[in-house]
């Protein structure tokens, strides 16, 4: 499990500063409190490029998949609402 950590964290480094500040400390904050299925498609999410998350997160464009929105939605958007990043 160790090393899917580091290899989600290693992932969460991007060239889009907006999306990298908010996976990096999404990841420092909450990396460890994931179940192992939220924890894989959270992995899975990291797939898609800086652009696309954007669109989705900032500009509500949907990504095609659906149980990748709603972890999106929940995670991740309340993440940046909050001003966590």
């Amino acid at each position: 499990m160790n090393n899917k950590i580091n290899r989600i964290n290693w992932k969460c480094r991007r060239g889009m500063r907006e999306i990298d500040l908010l996976l990096r400390e999404f990841s420092k904050t909450s990396l460890n409190n994931l179940s192992k299925s939220d924890l894989s498609i959270f992995e899975e999410i990291l797939n898609y490029d800086d652009q696309k998350l954007y669109d989705f997160i900032f500009k509500n464009t949907s990504i095609g998949n659906e149980e990748h929105e709603k972890f999106i939605s929940k995670n991740l958007k309340t993440f940046s609402k909050l001003g966590n990043f």
